[in-house]
């Protein structure tokens, strides 16, 4: 079973259109926040991961579904697992609730590329991270 990342995020007047809604690729936002804030707890940084591995992670891909909308000062929670991982990509399932209530749900493909854009395979340093997580 693969291992949930929690990730709190509370929502400010700047996420918010006058209304007091939080804008829809704010959630964009939010969901990368979440991934960051996986590679930190596996003990590595999206800045190491360039400087010593030449190794960028990009979306390649995010099917993401809006159900419910989030509001000026909600608390949220991102929870992400990883899914799948591939040779130069993983991808990742990540669901934003507010308290038990499931607001948003997306599926977002990562890939692994180098300082030029190029695909390169994941570093050997981040699947064996993965590796513990699955």
């Amino acid at each position: 079973m693969t291992k949930n990342f929690l990730h709190k995020v509370k929502i400010y007047y700047e996420d918010t259109d006058s209304g007091g809604v939080v804008y829809y690729a704010n959630y964009l936002k939010f969901l990368e926040r979440a991934r960051s804030e996986i590679i930190y707890t596996l003990g590595l940084t999206n800045k190491k991961l360039l400087n010593d591995y030449n190794t960028l992670i990009i979306v390649k891909s995010c099917n993401i579904k809006y159900k419910k909308p989030a509001k000026f000062e909600d608390v949220l929670t991102i929870n992400s697992r990883l899914i799948l991982i591939s040779k130069v990509s993983f991808t990742m399932e990540q669901i934003i609730k507010r308290d038990n209530e499931t607001i948003s749900d997306a599926e977002v493909v990562l890939v692994t590329v180098n300082n030029q854009g190029k695909p390169v395979k994941i570093p050997e340093v981040l699947l064996k991270s993965f590796e513990k997580i699955i």
